[in-house]
């Protein structure tokens, strides 16, 4: 597994090594010996999959709150994102910035993602599955969220037509949310 740190402290690129020939591939997705030895030693308790039917579902951007905060580790296996992380760690240099990466079941990126980032993607194909493994099990009291299209935060998500829920289409703008997070976490 090859490792690329970004520009939010915490935030890891993650590329497995695949192994290819003319039947098809073969890669590791998640290895914990692996993992402990780029020092993240997560426990992951819970996956979870999401598919979307339409190029442009804008999904987020989500999180969990203390206690209930969420690690992540993402992927594609179907289709492509363009998938963003917002940093809500009121002590981190990077504190309401963006990143945004590509995942797509040919590249096989994945990213992971310390609790206390918000957390949200576009489809950029049609039937697009995404893949994701959490170290904290899901709470709705805990459910919280960023407006994803905050004029402030100036996403530049992909010129596709938003496809989003109702309900993240209500979620606070990030000057109107008042963030838990008073230390920053991850490596």
């Amino acid at each position: 597994m090859d490792v690329t740190r970004t520009e939010i402290p915490g935030v890891l690129l993650l590329k497995p090594h695949v192994f290819g020939d003319h039947r098809g591939y073969f890669c590791e997705t998640y290895s914990r010996r692996q993992f402990d030895a780029h020092g993240l030693s997560i426990d992951f308790v819970q996956d979870n999959e999401a598919f979307s039917v339409h190029a442009g579902v804008l999904r987020g951007l989500h999180l969990q709150t203390p206690p209930m905060a969420q690690t992540k580790l993402v992927r594609v296996v179907r289709g492509a994102v363009f998938d963003v992380v917002v940093d809500l760690r009121k002590a981190s240099p990077t504190f309401g910035r963006w990143q945004g990466f590509t995942l797509s079941a040919q590249n096989f990126m994945q990213l992971f993602i310390p609790a206390g980032l918000a957390h949200g993607y576009m489809t950029l194909e049609p039937n697009t599955e995404f893949l994701y493994k959490v170290d904290r099990f899901y709470s709705p009291e805990h459910d919280a969220g960023i407006l994803c299209t905050d004029p402030d935060l100036g996403i530049a998500w992909p010129a596709l037509q938003p496809i989003m829920s109702d309900k993240d289409t209500r979620l606070p703008r990030l000057a109107e949310f008042d963030s838990p997070f008073l230390v920053e976490s991850g490596t």
